[in-house]
């Protein structure tokens, strides 16, 4: 299976790890990034103004170009598949940003919203299947207990970004499962890190940081994963290695045998 694949500008520099144990991990799989050609920067933030259509048209530039190629576009940041998936939102439901977006594209056809946006961790629930991942682990990560931080931009807003239920996910879980780990559940999971504010409002952020990483290994993990550059970024701030970060592409690889052969390149 092959899906048309927007990589994000953080995973050609920090979070180059995140992208490089995707690709890896997914040929293991069997299934396919193919990037998108001169795609840009998606903003890293969903424009909330209603007349803001020129931020959101390196969004629907990828959009329209996994839809000329007949493809699912995936995403692994969550920043990415956040902005984009709402712009598409946009696209497919509000006129007037539809319209205008078009307008400036001058595209053959106009583009409507028709590309399906994925997160790699919607290609292996719902495309590769947890079970046929439990399949290719060779590694199984026993003895480890793992935090999932969702943050807030895979979850919200549920209904526009459909990833899993707000309050209650288990997406994350049901794939440290896979990998033959234990999943620890803790309340902090699934709340801002104050990413956005982490320069201008340094001391919240830290706080935020700070219940994040107590709840975790206050309910016994020995590690939290993420799918957000800028939450690895705050957390591992916080966390001063007492409890450490990973993507949670990396752990992919490491369960499916590839780790190491992306380390050595």
């Amino acid at each position: 299976m092959k899906y048309s694949y927007y990589p994000g500008c953080t995973l050609r520099n920090k979070a180059k790890a995140l992208d490089d144990y995707a690709r890896a991990s997914a040929a293991v799989l069997g299934f396919e990034l193919e990037e998108i050609e001169e795609w840009q920067c998606c903003g890293g933030v969903y424009p909330l103004g209603t007349d803001e259509i020129a931020t959101k048209l390196s969004s629907v530039r990828a959009l329209n170009a996994a839809k000329e190629k007949g493809q699912e576009l995936v995403t692994v940041c969550s920043a990415c598949h956040h902005v984009i998936k709402r712009v598409n939102d946009d696209m497919k439901h509000v006129e007037d940003i539809r319209t205008r977006a078009n307008n400036y594209m001058q595209l053959d056809t106009p583009y409507a919203g028709e590309t399906n946006v994925l997160h790699y961790l919607e290609v292996l629930r719902d495309r590769v299947g947890f079970d046929k991942l439990k399949e290719k682990v060779v590694n199984p990560l026993k003895g480890k207990k793992i935090g999932a931080y969702y943050g807030c931009l895979l979850l919200r807003p549920g209904k526009i970004l459909a990833f899993d239920d707000p309050e209650n996910p288990v997406i994350m879980e049901d794939f440290i499962r896979a990998l033959g780990a234990e999943p620890v559940v803790y309340p902090y999971r699934n709340e801002c890190c104050g990413g956005y504010i982490s320069l201008k409002e340094k001391e919240l952020s830290e706080n935020l940081c700070e219940k994040i990483v107590d709840s975790a290994a206050g309910f016994g993990a020995d590690m939290l994963i993420t799918a957000c550059p800028l939450c690895m970024y705050n957390l591992n701030k916080k966390t001063d290695g007492t409890i450490p970060v990973y993507y949670f592409t990396e752990l992919l690889a490491e369960a499916l045998g590839v780790k190491e052969e992306v380390d050595d390149r």
